[in-house]
């Protein structure tokens, strides 16, 4: 677009944003027509959650519906808080409570946990998420603002900006965007109300509670006296008169509805809470001998969050602001003075790490005594833990280590998986500030996000014959592969009393590590290599587990313990190098498509006794040739001796029975839809079909490649079945599984160091 062009959008979409102000009388008349633009603040916030939908996601080995508020998809999952979908999913059944009035409404939120968790991505997220809602027709946010210059003829009359104006800029907003509603008398308002939930189609009713803030009564007093002694009768409707009050929309931001206490931000309680006075302003206005609201700043973080959200960040910096805020939430109030009150409608939460837990506790011992008892009572806990799916481990880490914000929601395993396995090339800048780019070789940020899963899982309640890995695949599938069989998480059990993800290698320590070895030499094993770019898996699997010692933020124990966890992680990603490799050696073997559906075609028509339609339209038996060339040539699983002629063994025909009918049936029953017609099964999508029809193994490499010899991989001679196997291979890995030549070189040599002790 040209820039005009891009004028014009901008132009657009602040139109999009903004509606012109309406009287009080217009904004009634709107909210009968939607109830929900009146909704209080808790309410609020819970519309903006859900107006975003959800999504299904696998997290712990169970299906859960996840909010996409929580993914920041305003903006383009930048803030996306990865992962704990149940730590959120209890925040919002909290919200739905507290804006019912259902018993919580003097519940501080808290959340808790340790550093790298979501915490602070929660914050932006909803400030991103409140903001861009506010900007939507269902999401429009009102209050008040008063011009009193008319009724004194003097400009100066009304003002909490250092110096006084004229004309339009005479409108002043409520420093606190109070509610449009407060503005009515209580009994009033409270008719209103009830008659405005009685047309909402909505099981939360909207509350309008609080009063006018100190701010805008002192607009609304000078008023009424000044109208008052000019002794007219319809007094409220002179007070409320589109010249001296009207109703306008603002866009929620940080400061405008939303108040948020940063760790560094210093002062007095009171006015870190609500503001501080203004002594140049009283002295200017004429007050008579009383402090006038007019001369507060209002910049306290209550007074900025008044209307929507105050979220306190790292709390245990403002411990001593926890207490003051204890009568809040059930009181609805704070002071500005000993004489002046305002009211409040905010949802509070709190953010912290677990040193705040232990400030609260420190009293614990002395029982009925503890002077923070009261305090802890209003809490209301949420515990953010560490990641412990390897799908968002692996998502995360790439976002540490690049710009990538776009926020991973596959259709399949599958796709995810090989999101997981994927390589990654990361630009970094050298000593002599120039860049190059290092290589993450495919499985690297997989073993990575791995082996830190695998710290943070509990190992005491893992089922015997299964290891952490097997945990830590089950958490992010929902389900094991064994052999032939699919294992489901249900059959598994794990204790609710675990400790998995309160504690282990934080993404923090992870990304440092790969960030150190890209100024590494890399590959020491192979420096006749021009390889140096490349990261392998066990580089960072070595480096990770070297440096837990002298990491100052684990202990002795948890190093230890955590060292030990590499073997299982290391073992499973080397099964993911040779199934690869393997794949890439036996990729002219592979069966086509085609063939396989014949094959199952067939097998399932002997197992039912019925015909097969052939190519010319007639109905023939199921050929016995065809499935038994297929069965030894394909599979590798029967010799001569299993088949009697063609007619199969007991063995055979088990095999046919339990491991393809029963599969494909199975399939089918789980892809069926209400009327139980299956669409679109295709043997090739059937996870054990999969396993069956898809793996490779060394003694088919034997068979398929006699003149073959692991030993000689390194530098093979020249002419031999080795060497031509090696070129095929490099050249398939890169085509197959977006391995580069040197990373592909790196692997095979890997895998073939393996081989080679056990080949004969």
């Amino acid at each position: 677009m040209s820039g005009e062009e891009f004028i014009d959008e901008a132009d657009r979409s602040l139109d999009r944003t903004y509606e012109e102000p309406r009287s009080l009388a217009e904004y009634v008349d709107l909210v009968f027509e939607r109830p929900a633009l009146a909704a209080h603040a808790s309410k609020y916030l819970l519309s903006a959650i859900e107006a975003a939908g959800t999504r299904t996601v696998i997290e712990e080995g169970d299906r859960k519906e996840r909010y996409r508020f929580f993914d920041d998809p305003h903006n383009d999952g930048e803030h996306a808080i990865l992962g704990n979908t149940e730590v959120l999913n209890a925040f919002v059944d909290d919200l739905r409570s507290i804006a019912a009035g259902r018993g919580k409404d003097e519940k501080i939120v808290w959340l808790d946990g340790p550093t790298a968790t979501g915490k602070s991505e929660l914050k932006r997220c909803l400030i991103n998420g409140l903001r861009e809602y506010s900007k939507t027709d269902e999401g429009r946010r009102y209050t008040v603002e008063w011009n009193v210059a008319g009724a004194s003829g003097d400009s100066a009359g009304l003002t909490y900006a250092d110096e006084p104006v004229a004309d339009e800029d005479d409108w002043y907003e409520s420093p606190v965007q109070s509610h449009p509603l407060s503005v009515f008398p209580q009994d009033v308002r409270e008719d209103l109300v009830a008659e405005l939930n009685e047309s909402l189609d909505d099981h939360i009713p909207v509350r309008a509670e609080s009063e006018l803030d100190p701010f805008c009564r002192e607009a609304y007093d000078y008023l009424e006296e000044h109208y008052r002694r000019q002794g007219v009768e319809e007094l409220f409707s002179a007070i409320t008169d589109p010249q001296h009050l009207r109703v306008k929309n603002y866009v929620v931001d940080v400061g405008r509805g939303i108040g948020v206490l940063h760790s560094e931000d210093e002062g007095p309680p009171k006015e870190r809470l609500v503001g501080s006075w203004m002594r140049g302003m009283l002295q200017e206005l004429d007050s008579r001998g009383r402090k006038n609201p007019q001369a507060f700043s209002y910049d306290g973080v209550l007074s900025q969050g008044n209307g929507l959200l105050t979220v306190v960040e790292d709390a245990a910096q403002h411990a001593d602001l926890l207490q003051k805020l204890l009568n809040v939430p059930d009181e609805k109030s704070v002071k500005l003075d000993k004489g002046i009150g305002m009211d409040i409608d905010t949802q509070m939460v709190i953010i912290s790490n677990p040193d705040l837990e232990a400030q609260l506790n420190q009293h614990a011992d002395r029982e009925g005594q503890d002077p923070l008892k009261a305090l802890k009572r209003r809490l209301d806990k949420h515990e953010f833990t560490y990641l412990t799916n390897l799908s968002l481990e692996t998502e995360l880490l790439r976002r540490e280590l690049t710009d990538e914000t776009e926020v991973w929601d596959a259709d399949s395993w599958g796709e995810l998986e090989e999101w997981i396995q994927e390589p990654l090339t990361v630009r970094v800048r050298d000593e002599n500030d120039e860049v190059n780019a290092k290589e993450l070789a495919p499985h690297a940020l997989e073993a990575a996000a791995l082996y830190a899963v695998v710290t943070r899982l509990d190992v005491s309640d893992v089922p015997g014959g299964h290891d952490l890995v097997d945990k830590a695949l089950l958490f992010d599938r929902g389900y094991l592969q064994e052999g032939d069989e699919r294992v489901d998480a249900d059959e598994f059990e794990f204790t609710d009393q675990g400790t998995d993800g309160d504690h282990g290698i934080p993404v923090t320590y992870t990304r440092d590590e790969i960030a150190d070895l890209f100024h590494r030499e890399q590959d020491r094993h192979h420096a006749d290599l021009p390889v140096e770019h490349v990261v392998m898996p066990r580089d960072i699997l070595n480096a990770m587990a070297e440096d837990l010692s002298t990491a100052p933020v684990f202990s002795n124990a948890e190093a230890a313990d955590f060292e030990e966890r590499v073997v299982p992680v290391k073992n499973h990603v080397f099964g993911e190098q040779e199934s690869d490799v393997l794949d890439a050696m036996m990729r002219d073997k592979r069966v086509d498509e085609e063939t396989v559906e014949e094959y199952i075609e067939h097998v399932y028509a002997w197992s039912t006794d019925e015909q097969i339609e052939n190519d010319r339209g007639e109905y023939v038996d199921p050929d016995p040739l065809k499935m038994k060339v297929f069965e030894i040539e394909h599979l590798g699983r029967f010799d001569d001796e299993d088949y009697a002629g063609n007619r199969p063994g007991d063995a055979v025909e088990a095999f046919r029975e339990d491991k393809i009918i029963t599969a494909l049936n199975r399939h089918a029953w789980q892809r069926r839809d209400e009327e139980f017609r299956v669409e679109d099964v295709s043997p090739k999508e059937i996870p054990v079909i999969q396993t069956v029809l898809g793996s490779h193994s060394w003694d088919d490499v034997k068979r398929t490649y006699e003149d073959f010899d692991p030993r000689q991989w390194d530098e093979p001679p020249s002419g031999t079945e080795t060497a031509d196997l090696k070129e095929k291979t490099v050249a398939n890995m890169q085509e197959m599984y977006d391995y580069s030549e040197a990373s592909a070189e790196l692997t095979s040599r890997h895998v073939m160091s393996q081989v080679s002790y056990k080949w004969d």
